[in-house]
């Protein structure tokens, strides 16, 4: 491995945990207390949980009004902090063949890139093991473009699991930092989502067709909290790996907002794309 690689690999889990830092000075996370009793207290942590899970728009406030408006009032993205091209105009299509030269900025959304008569799977390869997920070109075909699109320009490497928040058993990631973006956003590929162990989401704001590049992975059936909005486009399932999603958000330290964040670095080394 060169030396100028090494650096950039250190620049990048250096900046991880600097925004880790920082998230767990600012913004406690608050109203997730016992005083509520039974039904009442679901019902704040769940609309609590739904408000605060946007797309790199995070709210700094805990009241269900501040956190809204703040999900839905900010309509330009923040661009990716990780290194890479920006282009510009048209979003062609990627290289198949992992040879794409890499880009993290775009200025429209790809089109149509992919077969939706193929079957796609994606591999994370990551800090913590590998994950394999098969994606939905059934139901989700211009979700699962977007996020083949993303990744064969490798828009996903070196980039971190920067949340995990076992009050809803999810981990989130597709970016360096909750706030990253690759520039557009993605038109919702239907509703009224229930959210299971293993599947992979897109995470958006409150507002429609928010979604750009952030996922996350669901861990586990508190996810069911997220049912009654049933927004997050569910695009894909892992079938090799649930034991290294579950460990990962075992890594949760509790501190910062969103639910927390992991203990040490949780880096995406790379995601593949595999097709037939």
């Amino acid at each position: 491995m060169g030396t100028s690689k090494r650096e950039r690999q250190k620049q990048n889990r250096t900046a991880a945990r600097a925004a880790q830092a920082r998230a767990a000075r600012r913004n406690k996370v608050k109203g997730r207390t016992a005083k509520w009793g039974g039904l009442v207290a679901v019902l704040v942590v769940a609309l609590f949980a739904v408000s605060q899970f946007d797309n790199g728009k995070s709210s700094t406030s805990t009241s269900d009004s501040t956190a809204d408006s703040a999900a839905t009032g900010d309509s330009t993205p923040t661009l990716s902090t990780l290194p890479g091209r920006q282009i510009t105009g048209k979003t062609p299509c990627p290289k198949t063949d992992g040879t794409e030269e890499r880009a993290t900025k775009f200025e429209n959304a790809p089109s149509m890139c992919i077969d939706p008569k193929k079957t796609y799977t994606a591999t994370f390869d990551t800090s913590e093991g590998k994950i394999v997920v098969d994606l939905d070109t059934k139901n989700t075909p211009n979700t699962v473009n977007n996020f083949v699109t993303l990744s064969r320009y490798k828009y996903y490497d070196t980039s971190y699991v920067f949340r995990t928040d076992p009050s809803i058993d999810i981990i989130q990631g597709g970016g360096a930092t909750n706030t990253d973006d690759p520039g557009y956003s993605i038109k919702d590929e239907g509703n009224g989502f229930k959210y299971k162990e293993g599947d992979l989401v897109m995470a958006r704001t409150s507002a429609p067709d928010s979604a750009g590049g952030q996922w996350f992975f669901v861990t586990g059936s508190k996810a069911s909290l997220l049912d009654s909005q049933g927004t997050y486009v569910t695009f894909g399932h892992v079938s090799t790996g649930l034991d290294v999603v579950k460990s990962i958000l075992a890594l949760n330290s509790g501190a910062g907002d969103l639910g927390g964040a992991p203990s040490t670095p949780v880096q995406i080394k790379t995601v593949t794309i595999s097709e037939k």
